[in-house]
């Protein structure tokens, strides 16, 4: 009984497993006859004959259920009974082992069809081109619900676009792309067609027939695999498009909202000063860089886009794109870029841009305004450019601020060309490849390598430069210009494939780009070159047939990747830059500690400000110098440039004469001539000369301890220029010229004293030329007899012929004291038959050369011996020296020329402190306020390692300073 109850559970239990595996019911009870009959024990089992009640097993008979019946045989004890439920527990287990094999085999056949359905699905990573990265990360990047609460006026709230929407559209775009069923039946949903891609991302369909039925049943013929994959091509091109016109509104509106936000900042809503962009702050510590030398080889590795390419490469056609304004000079074939331009891109309100010297913003929205900022751009090209050059390595500085401008700093370098043309400098191509290495040779700079597309790419010159430069291409970025000319004219288009792919050139980059930069007109706006560049690409076949991906074409993808690349780099390498500064000042402080402990640390303007208000000091000093001091300056000066021809031209002519009436006229005659031509300008020269040995005693004077010798080669040079432009007042000669003639006419003399010092300024004049004329005397003839003696010197050759020549015209005078100025024809050759006589061989010139000392010197005896003669003879003087025999026409004439030299001397002096002085103090400001704007004027004029080492602290303090700010901006940012 218990054997049937176990038979009849077993059948139902194997029964809904069988309904639940879905086996034929029918096999139900046989499998559980066969184990009832087969695993009943029992002991001496009668054999049943073939005929008995039983009926027969067959598995072809499904018998219906029914209650067991017992076996009409007898059943006795079993002494194996523990048997049978091993046995049953072994075919349960057999049973679960089938179901289990079945339920492996079964997941085992999913998934292989799972797999071959997958193999058949696309790489769809070679469509993820279709929308830019940034898409996924913009959520992330703009904080739309701040936006939202921002804008709470009822006004601006209508611009706002639908947030709600716009989250739906990028969850949407991502689900696209996302790998998975979802982007099969979103592609299968628009196009109807299956999608299938082999591992080299083919575009072939695989189609195991090329028969189909359609939703009625109906027999149609299945596309080629050809036609699919232009129309899956067509369909994928069409939702680029789609997608590209959602993410252009969406810029266009975020563009609009953040132009709102910052003119509602910039019209005073937050009422704080608005800080520096981080772009500024960064574009400050390079502007402070680039002109950054000292002797520590700290050098500038800061990043920043450094634009470079072959001349008419399009170089400044992009960088204008990425600016979206026109601001560069243009030329047709021309160079047009002759020195480095670094151009700050930034984000504001309104489109403007400005130079970092100056303050005029000019309007980048107004022609008028483009092209006063070409011109100036110019201007300074060419004012930077020295003589006898052709470009120049000085940069120029310029900042661009615009409502969706991407942060960062390009540098547009000179066109590298291969050939120097007539007009240029021998050494142009030298200088131009320096300038773009020097940029290129830093670690951290972005290299944009223009490669002009529409000629042969075996012209190009800067790809090997760039790739000496950056061998593995960590830092390039590759852009082709011109594509819609290469697309036109090559007969290979697979050629710019090559270029993008990296495969034609053998320079590597981080990225290659195509763009399209206008149609070569020049006047052509902004908006329509993106248009233009825009219409180009969605028409082109090198897009269409997939030779270039979406993310590699169009200037804002370019501006786009360049940006990030940028700040990637920033990033990297600005606190390893702030370090090395620090160290560098470090080093600095310490030396100047060591060498100038007590001094302060004044750079090459402070120093220079230092020096201008000693100079000024200097000028001021002049006008308190006393009258006499002047006065005695300008007459004995003014003497010392006029008493030649007092003597030689004057005095001497009319001491020939034989009455005192001949000498007075000849006197007077000569007084005259020479007071209307020479007089009065030869007294405004030592005027000048006064003033100006005056001024330089001020300036070069010691002031003991508080003295700086770090100021005497500036202080020389304002002296120099400022004497060059002083001119003086034209009028002043002819004013001069009256006052001197009326001094001279005057021949009253009223006192004895003024006799005295006549006959004194009279003796002292004769007496140094007298000595004057020994020592021209002394040098003709050769030393004497004591100084050969006992100097062991000897005269020349000449000398012993002028000593001759002096002893016979002594002879001749001793003769004939009164004898005339002049040697008579017959007295030269009796004085030349003389010294023939004793061997010497003279000529005439020779012999009149030396009377003409001879005699001066026997005059000035002469003149001088008169004088002694004169001292008493003031009296006749008075009495008009009637009854006597004495004559001093000459005292009378020096007392002449001492009183006009006195009354010259005080009308210059009265000129000088009331005018020229002041004129002066002018010029010397002029020409430090001439000095301060040059400093390549002061570098020159203040040199020294202690003015070097004080530019070098204030260089590197302020770069630090301006490195930290950055760096917190930065952090903060993040």
């Amino acid at each position: 009984m218990r054997s049937l109850c176990c038979s009849s559970l077993l059948a139902n239990t194997l029964k809904l497993y069988c309904i639940k595996m879905k086996f034929p019911t029918q096999r139900l009870y046989s499998l559980s006859r066969t184990v009832h009959h087969l695993n009943t024990p029992r002991i001496n089992p009668r054999r049943l004959h073939w005929n008995s009640a039983a009926r027969p097993y067959s598995t072809l008979k499904r018998f219906p259920l029914r209650t067991a019946k017992p076996l009409l045989w007898k059943v006795e004890y079993y002494p194996h009974r523990n048997f049978i439920l091993a046995r049953l527990a072994t075919r349960l287990l057999k049973i679960r082992y089938l179901v289990l094999g079945s339920a492996v085999g079964g997941g085992y056949t999913a998934k292989k069809t799972y797999d071959q359905w997958k193999e058949m699905m696309p790489d769809l990573t070679a469509y993820k081109w279709i929308i830019p990265d940034f898409i996924w990360d913009l959520d992330e990047h703009i904080n739309f619900e701040k936006i939202r609460e921002m804008f709470s006026d009822a006004e601006l709230a209508k611009l706002l676009p639908d947030f709600d929407k716009v989250g739906e559209s990028l969850n949407h775009l991502k689900s696209l792309l996302s790998p998975g069923e979802s982007l099969y039946n979103e592609i299968k949903g628009v196009s109807d067609l299956l999608l299938l891609d082999s591992a080299e991302n083919s575009t072939a369909m695989k189609a195991s027939d090329t028969q189909g039925f359609d939703n009625n049943g109906k027999q149609y013929k299945k596309v080629s695999d050809k036609d699919k994959a232009e129309q899956l091509q067509e369909e994928l091109l069409r939702t680029q498009l789609k997608y590209q016109r959602i993410l252009e509104r969406l810029e266009k509106e975020n563009k609009e909202l953040r132009k709102q936000a910052l003119q509602k900042d910039d019209k005073g809503i937050h009422l704080r000063k608005m800080k520096k962009s981080l772009i500024d702050l960064y574009s400050e510590v390079l502007d402070i860089l680039s002109d950054y030398d000292s002797n520590y080889n700290t050098q500038d590795h800061l990043p920043r886009v450094v634009v470079v390419g072959d001349q008419s490469a399009g170089k400044t056609s992009v960088l204008e794109m990425i600016a979206q304004a026109r601001i560069f000079p243009r030329g047709s074939g021309e160079m047009m870029t002759r020195a480095p331009v670094k151009v700050t891109l930034s984000e504001g309100p309104h489109h403007m841009a400005m130079f970092k010297d100056s303050s005029r913003e000019f309007d980048l929205t107004k022609d008028e305004d483009l092209a006063a900022l070409r011109n100036e751009i110019e201007i300074r090209m060419r004012n930077s450019v020295k003589e006898g050059q052709t470009v120049s390595a000085e940069t120029i500085s310029l900042n661009v601020k615009g409502p969706g401008l991407q942060r960062m700093v390009l540098v547009d370098l000179p066109g590298v060309i291969s050939t120097v043309t007539s007009g240029m400098a021998a050494d142009t191509k030298d200088i131009i490849f320096s300038i773009s290495k020097a940029y290129m040779q830093n670690p951290n700079a972005i290299i944009l390598c223009i490669q002009d597309g529409s000629v042969d790419a075996e012209r190009s010159i800067v790809t090997d430069l760039v790739s000496q430069m950056d061998p593995q291409g960590r830092r390039t970025i590759f852009v082709l210009t011109k594509v819609d000319l290469a697309e036109k004219n090559l007969a290979s288009p697979s050629r710019i494939q090559q270029i993008v792919e990296g495969r034609l050139f053998p320079m590597k980059a981080l990225g290659y780009f195509a763009v399209v930069t206008g149609r070569g007109n020049t006047n052509e706006g902004i908006d329509s070159i993106k248009d233009y560049e825009g219409e180009f690409f969605q028409n082109s076949k090198l897009l269409k047939t997939g030779m270039l991906k979406a993310h590699q074409v169009t200037t804002k993808n370019l501006s786009l990747a360049v940006s990030d690349c940028f700040w990637k780099m920033v990033r990297e390498s600005v606190e390893q830059q702030a370090d090395a500064f620090k160290a560098t000042r470090f080093n600095l402080e310490t030396e100047w500690k060591n060498n100038y402990p007590r001094l302060r640390e004044l750079d090459r303007n402070e120093l220079y400000e230092k020096a201008k208000n000693e100079i000024l000091d200097e000028v001021i000093s002049l006008s308190q110098v006393t009258p006499k001091h002047w006065e005695e300056i300008l007459q004995r000066k003014l003497w010392e440039r006029v008493s030649t021809h007092v003597i030689e031209n004057i005095y001497l002519p009319a001491a020939q004469s034989v009455n005192s009436g001949t000498f007075n006229t000849t006197v007077d005659i000569k007084l005259k001539q020479w007071t209307d031509k020479q007089l009065p300008h030869k007294a405004v020269e030592v005027a000048w000369e006064t003033l100006e040995d005056e001024f330089a005693r001020f300036m070069s004077e010691h002031k003991g301890k508080d003295h700086d010798d770090i100021f005497d080669k500036l202080k020389h040079a304002v002296k120099d220029e400022s004497i060059k432009r002083h001119r003086w007042n034209e009028q002043a000669e002819d004013s001069l010229r009256v006052i001197q003639h009326n001094a001279l006419e005057d021949r009253s003399i009223s006192d004895k004293q003024q006799w005295d010092a006549a006959i004194h300024f009279l003796e002292e004049t004769l007496q140094t030329r007298l000595r004057d004329t020994e020592s021209v005397i002394r040098d003709m003839v050769g030393p004497d007899w004591q100084e050969r003696w006992f100097y062991w010197k000897s005269r020349s050759p000449e000398q012993h012929v002028r000593n001759e020549t002096k002893t016979e015209l002594d002879r001749l005078l001793k003769i004939n004291e009164e004898h005339t100025a002049y040697l008579a024809n017959d007295e030269v050759t009796t004085v030349r038959k003389n010294l023939e006589a004793k061997n010497v061989d003279v000529d005439t010139i020779l012999i009149k050369d030396t009377w003409h000392q001879v005699y001066r010197k026997h005059f000035l005896k002469k003149s001088l011996n008169h004088c002694n003669l004169c001292r008493r003879g003031f009296h006749y003087y008075q009495r008009h020296f009637v009854d006597s025999e004495l004559e001093c026409n000459n005292v009378i004439l020096f007392w002449r020329i001492q009183r006009m030299l006195s009354i010259t001397a005080n009308t210059l002096r009265q000129q000088l402190t009331n005018t020229e002085v002041r004129r002066l103090e002018k010029n010397v400001k002029e020409v430090l306020e001439d000095f301060a704007e040059d400093n390549a004027k002061k570098i020159h004029l203040l040199t020294g390692r202690r003015v070097q080492l004080a530019e070098d602290l204030k260089r590197v303090r302020e770069i630090q300073e301006k490195l930290e700010v950055f760096i917190e901006a930065l952090h903060q940012e993040k």
